[in-house]
């Protein structure tokens, strides 16, 4: 019976190690992935900054330095010219800000100038009130839509649609309020610390071009990787086009593609997965050889019983299969106890980090526990299925 449970706990220490390190590293991933989602799905953003994500060469910021930033009139070119894109945007973003309503205030605040067209290409939830009109976005209105967080600190218990808050001492009139995100994985931007205003009205506010701050176009293809490389491909024609650049030029623009951060952290984390089948994988082996050993015994001392059951007319793959199955029932209880602990360690308070135990993990892990069972059930369910049943019977 010790013996038993030694080996089930060598298989569910395996397992545990194993399953509770993919569920950590798809929460993680989910919950990195997730915080990007401002970024948008299935875009490309125009800007003077290429990424660097993590390269095995130096970001050569220098190259990029003296390039223009994107323009309203390049940006208008684009609305009129380009034809593969479902919608696109402008928008320029300033953080760290202090509003202030009468004597409340809400500091570190990340205040977004946006086109009409913002919408279009990202989620806006707007739990009360709505979204500017086309004749305020032209007019340059001083609108505002403000995040949760920014409403709590500033109104408390009132309704802030219609109240006027202040920017830099210029009055804005909340016509929006967007729903609760909840705090972002690692502090990453969350739309609790927003307020979204019309492009024109954020101008007034701050200075936006060379020596001033960065705007970027955002152009959101349709829902296909075909789609999204000719629009890529279209916008640099365009934009090329626009600037004036000879065909043997280098673009002095970059477009960033959001989608490539997702695949560069599922790369990475596919790297941390890898550890995690090295770690599981010592305790797997000294279960399997647990379990190895304890099918070796039970063929040793049921050799009488296989004997006589053979006699009888049992089959050899009755036999195998018998045997087979034993052991990989008990690969199964000690698979199920570390699924379990994996199960009981996704209640953990983490922070803002959610662990989930997805079905795929549950079934990886099962599905681990099954061939260990076969491996190590395979060599004493052999044995047994060929045993001689005259010389079976005879054994004491």
């Amino acid at each position: 019976m010790l013996r038993t449970i030694l080996s089930l706990l060598g298989v569910t220490i395996g397992i545990f190690a194993i399953i509770s390190v993919f569920t950590l590293v798809d929460s993680l991933e989910r919950s990195l992935k997730e915080s990007f989602n401002f970024l948008g799905a299935n875009t490309i953003i125009v800007q003077k900054w290429p990424w660097g994500l993590g390269g095995d060469e130096p970001y050569p910021w220098w190259k990029y330095l003296k390039r223009p930033h994107p323009t309203w009139e390049e940006y208008k070119f684009l609305v009129e010219n380009v034809q593969n894109a479902a919608s696109l945007c402008i928008m320029g973003n300033k953080g760290g800000i202090v509003v202030k309503f009468e004597n409340n205030s809400s500091n570190e605040v990340s205040l977004m100038g946006v086109s009409n067209s913002y919408k279009d290409v990202y989620e806006v939830a707007i739990e009360e009130g709505r979204y500017f009109t086309a004749q305020e976005s032209i007019g340059g209105r001083s609108v505002a839509i403000i995040g949760h967080r920014i409403a709590e600190d500033l109104f408390a218990e009132l309704n802030p649609i219609g109240k006027t808050l202040k920017i830099k001492g210029i009055s804005y009139y909340v016509i929006g309020k967007l729903k609760e995100e909840g705090e972002g994985f690692l502090e990453m931007e969350s739309k609790d610390d927003q307020i979204i205003t019309p492009y024109h009205s954020f101008t007034k506010l701050y200075y936006i071009g060379k020596g001033g701050l960065e705007p970027y176009i955002t152009l959101k293809g349709y829902d296909s990787d075909l789609g999204l490389i000719e629009l890529e491909s279209e916008v640099k024609g365009l934009m090329r086009s626009k600037r004036g650049l000879k065909p043997r030029e280098e673009e002095n623009f970059a477009i960033n593609h959001p989608d490539a951060i997702a695949e560069f952290i599922g790369t990475t984390f596919d790297i941390i997965s890898v550890a995690g089948w090295v770690i599981g994988s010592f305790s797997i082996l000294v279960g399997g050889f647990g379990i190895a050993n304890i099918m070796f015994v039970s063929v040793r001392e049921r050799t009488n019983i296989i004997g006589i059951q053979k006699s009888l007319g049992a089959k050899n793959y009755f036999i195998l299969f018998q045997f087979l199955f034993e052991s990989v029932f008990l690969s199964l209880i000690g698979g199920l106890l570390g699924i379990f602990l994996v199960y009981l360690l996704s209640f953990s308070n983490l922070g803002t980090l959610e662990l989930i135990l997805s079905l795929n993990n549950v079934f990886l892990g099962l599905g681990v526990s099954v061939v260990i069972g076969i491996v190590s059930g395979i060599v004493p369910a052999a044995l047994a299925a060929r045993m001689d049943p005259v010389m079976a019977i005879r054994t004491q």
